[in-house]
């Protein structure tokens, strides 16, 4: 029972990444993965693109499990995918049941598209509602999850020109902000900060 107990609660990763790689992974995202690796944060980044009609895989939803933080990528289509989707449900299904911190970051979209599913994100939704079901439970879930996630304090890249991204990881104090991610470990506390 014990072992159960502790693989449950079992952490592999600092950081999560979710993102939808055909908007982020070549710009946006490289920067912010080799920042945090740079920075010794052990973060999670799939690296495969689902085709369509190909399930998330069980590996990816342990990860989210496995990590400390999530790092969620809000960008112009993230929403048109349900794999992402699926990410962020499960995203927030960890943060309420299990503590997962959750950074949103928005990219080249508004948060107020994101919460409130306006402009892509309620093309995208109406999409899911015709394949799925208005009143699927699947649906519901998603959006309840765009909501929760877009209500939260993040950071906003709208121009797309991040001149650079800094990291620094050691001791932290009060840091300001744009960007400070706490690592929970029991020997230290690191911290990121991510300057535009």
């Amino acid at each position: 029972m014990a072992s159960s107990s502790s693989s449950k609660h079992r952490r592999s990763y600092d950081v999560f990444l979710s993102f939808r790689g055909t908007d982020v992974r070549n710009y946006f995202l490289g920067h912010l993965y080799t920042a945090l690796d740079q920075s010794g944060i052990n973060s999670y980044m799939d690296n495969e693109d689902l085709k369509k009609g190909e399930q998330i895989s069980p590996a990816l939803m342990e990860a989210i499990e496995e990590s400390q933080i999530a790092i969620v990528v809000f960008s112009k289509d993230y929403a048109s995918s349900p794999w992402c989707l699926e990410e962020v449900a499960k995203i927030m299904e960890c943060k309420e049941q299990r503590g997962l911190m959750v950074f949103p970051v928005f990219y080249k979209v508004e948060p107020r598209e994101v919460r409130g599913q306006r402009q892509g994100y309620a093309e995208a939704m109406a999409k899911h509602e015709v394949k799925f079901g208005e009143d699927s439970e699947k649906v519901k879930r998603w959006k309840k999850a765009l909501l929760d996630v877009g209500s939260m304090s993040g950071w906003h890249f709208m121009d797309g020109g991040i001149s650079y991204i800094h990291t620094k990881a050691g001791a932290c104090g009060m840091l300001p902000a744009p960007f400070n991610i706490y690592k929970r470990t029991i020997t230290k506390v690191s911290c990121l900060r991510l300057y535009i």
